[in-house]
């Protein structure tokens, strides 16, 4: 016999867990004592905030392709948590939020802390479930954990009634996790397809999505090189495909440059792989007629809700990434008199890393391209939200083996716990997050959770003293109205050397280097706090004209 919060973990561990992220409380006392012993095994990494702990487990299941998990109490626990959801929902990242619940005896009478969690988590999550009886405890695990991880990959919610926990039960645990194959392609599709893009005069391979295996990317790279078809990226998911490929022409998202936007406006034939159509990603659904694009798609996803959801696809074609990839590897190459067009796109592309001197004390545009030469080849980017993020988003070319952690949904405060799950999970590479100053502060206090963990980033908070985005917009549409967008900070440097990091105030560009080495060595993690004017942290507009500019000097 065993009870329900014993039951719970083994189930976990047969599936596969070995990392969890979370906040203690006494609505899931039966499941912290079952994690007492399975330290090594199915770690739990204690966190200071729930919000924090489930950006810790989506930011998991975005690096691994499993569900990263968080554990949190109920009622101001869930919710402290449910940004977390909404960005794995957004990232369609795999996740699992075990949330406490009040005990079935005191269900509906608004008892301390209850809540409805299937109300509050429907809209958010790819299901909702409160365990009823404890012997359902391994139907529920091993549903949710495949719900996450297959079609469109995404969180689940599984709310746990005290009693569940504490009850006693001879049901076995999982044996282990269920070996599910991916939908693939038939032949007659792939035909199709193939048909379709030989017959293309302007044709675009546009993909996301974070569910890709190893070698599956490198199969369409190889036919899209192989058939010379310019390549972009959905928003934050440049990281999946070689930025140095000569097919690589950028991503499409917030702050899409105009030659992304020329390229998806103007192709004819447009093969989307394994991406939902977000609205960053279509310029706020403008770039293609709705519902019936006169670009020719072509819709691979793994769920088949996606595929019409927004645009009527010419053709769909309900496959997994990996399934669809191994496929179009089988495929022969096509050829058409688009060399011009995909030159084109690379070369606007290559053109956007030449920016003019910034007016600040530090220099981004210098900083990025010294992080260029520097980084490593496996590094993993993380970052929050907020106009800093251009800089690892836009100006840093990602390769075969590097990483970047960034929410499709905008969560200002994602980038400092998503670079500590990254430590979590590759405790061996080099994590860098880029923080704004009042990024930052959404979730500095995961700090404390990194030393205790011994999982320590290096952080790069570019400190302007305002709300950036916010600020940018407020004085186009309200000039000379400037309102609730300043901030007085504390000192970085001295809150990160409390919280046991190195810690360093960066002034001038010249001086970057040199901080970032000292940075690099700390054993302890570092946080450079890096002096930029209001005026430099440059709109995304602004830094597209000079995309633009510098192209033009070329040519």
């Amino acid at each position: 016999m065993r009870n329900g919060g014993q039951l719970l973990v083994e189930c976990l561990m047969a599936l596969g867990a070995t990392k969890s992220f979370g906040v203690p409380g006494e609505s899931y006392l039966a499941v912290l004592d079952a994690l007492h012993d399975t330290q090594g095994r199915l770690d739990y990494i204690l966190c200071r905030q729930e919000g924090g702990a489930a950006f810790m487990a989506a930011a998991y299941g975005k690096l691994t392709g499993l569900p990263g998990i968080a554990f949190v109490t109920r009622g101001p626990g869930a919710t402290n948590a449910s940004i977390g959801v909404h960005t794995a929902m957004q990232d369609s990242a795999p996740m699992l939020l075990f949330v406490g619940q009040v005990g079935t005896d005191m269900k509906g009478r608004e008892a301390f802390q209850e809540l409805d969690y299937r109300a509050v988590f429907g809209t958010m999550a790819k299901w909702a479930v409160e365990i009823d009886r404890v012997e359902r405890i391994p139907e529920i695990v091993a549903r949710a954990w495949t719900l996450a991880v297959t079609g469109r990959p995404g969180p689940v919610v599984i709310a746990l009634p005290e009693d569940m926990l504490t009850s006693l039960t001879d049901a076995a645990p999982l044996s282990g996790p269920a070996e599910i194959f991916e939908p693939a392609p038939s032949a007659s599709a792939m035909r199709r397809l193939r048909e379709m893009l030989a017959g293309a005069e302007r044709p675009l391979i546009l993909y996301g999505g974070c569910n890709w295996r190893a070698g599956a990317m490198a199969a369409i790279q190889r036919f899209a090189e192989a058939s010379d078809i310019p390549v972009v990226s959905v928003f934050r998911y440049q990281d999946q495909y070689d930025n140095f490929s000569p097919t690589f022409c950028g991503e499409a998202g917030v702050g899409m440059t105009p030659s992304v936007r020329t390229l998806l406006a103007d192709a004819d034939v447009i093969l989307a792989v394994n991406n939902r159509f977000g609205e960053n990603s279509t310029a706020g659904y403008t770039l293609f007629d709705v519902p019936q694009p006169r670009q020719a798609i072509i819709h691979v996803h793994g769920s088949d809700i996606e595929i019409g959801k927004v645009y009527r696809p010419a053709l769909g074609i309900h496959a997994g990434p990996n399934a669809f990839a191994e496929a179009l590897g089988g495929l022969e190459p096509v050829e058409g008199g688009w060399a011009q067009w995909r030159h084109r796109g690379r070369a606007a592309y290559d053109a956007g890393f030449d920016l003019p001197d910034l007016p600040s004390p530090v220099d981004m545009g210098k900083v990025t391209a010294h992080l260029r030469e520097v980084l490593p080849d496996d590094v993993i980017l993380t970052n929050g939200a907020g106009n800093f993020t251009v800089w690892p988003n836009k100006f840093f070319r990602y390769g075969p083996k590097a990483t970047l952690l960034a929410p499709q949904s905008g969560a200002m405060g994602y980038g400092v716990p998503a670079a500590i799950a990254a430590k979590v999970a590759h405790p061996g590479r080099c994590v860098v997050c880029f923080a704004g100053d009042g990024d930052f502060q959404m979730t500095s206090q995961e700090l404390a959770t990194a030393s205790q963990a011994g999982a320590q980033p290096i952080i790069l908070v570019l400190n302007n003293g305002i709300y950036g985005t916010i600020r940018a917009h407020q004085e186009r549409h309200y000039p000379e109205r400037v309102s609730g967008t300043d901030m007085v900070s504390p000192d970085f440097s001295m809150l990160a050397r409390a919280y046991g990091f190195h810690g360093e105030r960066v002034e001038k560009t010249q001086d970057f280097a040199a901080a970032f080495e000292r940075a690099m060595a700390s054993k302890t993690g570092a946080v450079l706090d890096l002096v930029i004017s209001p005026e430099a942290l440059t709109p995304r507009q602004t830094l597209s004209q000079m995309r633009d500019a510098a192209l033009a000097a070329k040519v």
